[in-house]
């Protein structure tokens, strides 16, 4: 298939994972022989989180015009409902009028399981206004599922974890002798309410809890001395030196990873990391966005009823995401042993599907 030129429009909400998410799919493509462009409203993240750039990949400020010396799209892409500025619009207007290929519009929104995302996978969204009226724009659905658009998923990633030495990781994390009963928790999250619960927990098991920089330090430092405290009232023994905490620096999307693999739990956020930790096999909890109208509750339902989550999966979910009054139980050895159990028979389910580029690539094709 002949390379195309592809233009992915970002703007920045969750300054990690929309950019995130895009930023793969730009490096992705690129690595399949495309050109691509990628408009940003906020790139900042990009200077850690992918520093060496990606060949093939061009960063474009958001504000500025498609010049008259660029090469027509073959491609439109705008992630996750924002809109692609009318001027930038018109000039690929003018550009099909002089002759060019009409682009393919894609429409790529989050990630969900819920039931109804296989029946708006790929629906058209004709252009009633603009100059590019008549036009067609169309649904593109990430998924879990073989009828969805799938996960991003880039070549060697699970051999590339088959090397990864997650003993000699730990060792150059912890500044102390390793504990084999210490289980390693990796915390990137939003403010979680139960996030004093599960320091105070962690207080009486060893655990070394590695804490991603930004909203996840922040929640942590403040969170910490309260839940000493209400341990303190609570008349139970203080043994903070069973809790190590490593505050983490920014990181390459690729360090982030090696986090995952290292980690005996993986608390995540938002679409981007979620789709990294199920890639990671670990056991995984999944902050979920929190929406106003409590929509995200269906959604992170329909994402525990596809991964077959136990029991004890779906409390620690529902308590870390503040649905309903479960109590947080920090699990032992034998329940992170059934959790990985299910994340890793999740994996062998997705692993069977086309992952989000070749869906993309197939459809794009099709619709030319």
């Amino acid at each position: 298939m002949p390379p195309l030129y592809w233009d992915i429009f970002c703007q920045v909400i969750d300054n990690h994972g929309d950019i995130g998410v895009c930023w793969r799919l730009a490096s992705q493509l690129a690595g399949h022989g495309h050109a691509v462009r990628l408009w940003v409203d906020d790139a900042s993240a990009l200077e850690w989180m992918a520093p060496a750039g990606a060949p093939g990949v061009e960063l474009r400020d958001w504000a500025c015009p498609l010049g008259t010396g660029d090469a027509a799209p073959d491609v439109l892409v705008e992630a996750f409902g924002c809109d692609i500025r009318p001027d930038f619009i018109a000039a690929c207007a003018d550009r099909v009028s002089a002759g060019a290929r009409k682009p393919v519009w894609i429409n790529l929104e989050y990630l969900s399981a819920e039931n109804w995302v296989p029946r708006h996978h790929t629906l058209p969204s004709p252009v009633m206004q603009g100059p590019a009226v008549g036009w067609t724009k169309w649904f593109f659905y990430p998924g879990f599922t073989p009828d969805t658009g799938g996960l991003l998923r880039e070549p060697g990633l699970l051999e590339r974890q088959a090397r990864f030495d997650a003993a000699a990781w730990r060792s150059q994390h912890s500044g102390a002798p390793i504990d084999a009963k210490e289980h390693w928790i990796s915390l990137f999250c939003y403010e979680p309410a139960a996030l004093p619960a599960l320091l105070a927990q962690s207080t009486k098991q060893p655990t070394h809890l590695l804490v991603t920089p930004g909203r996840a330090a922040q929640a942590t430092r403040m969170a910490l001395p309260k839940a000493l405290n209400e341990t303190s009232r609570q008349g139970l023994p203080i043994n903070r030196e069973q809790l190590s905490i490593s505050y983490l620096p920014y990181c390459t999307q690729a360090a982030f990873d090696e986090m995952l693999w290292a980690s005996d739990l993986n608390c995540v956020r938002g679409e981007d990391s979620l789709v990294r930790a199920l890639w990671a096999g670990r056991p995984l909890v999944w902050q979920i966005y929190p929406q106003h109208d409590n929509a995200h509750h269906d959604k992170l339902h329909a994402f525990l009823d596809w991964l077959q989550a136990p029991a004890s999966l779906r409390q620690f979910h529902a308590a870390w995401n503040a649905i309903g009054d479960a109590p947080l139980v920090l699990p032992d050895a034998s329940t992170l042993t059934e959790w990985a159990l299910c994340v890793q028979s999740a994996r062998a389910r997705l692993l069977e599907q086309d992952d989000l580029v070749t869906h993309i690539l197939g459809f794009v094709y099709e619709k030319r």
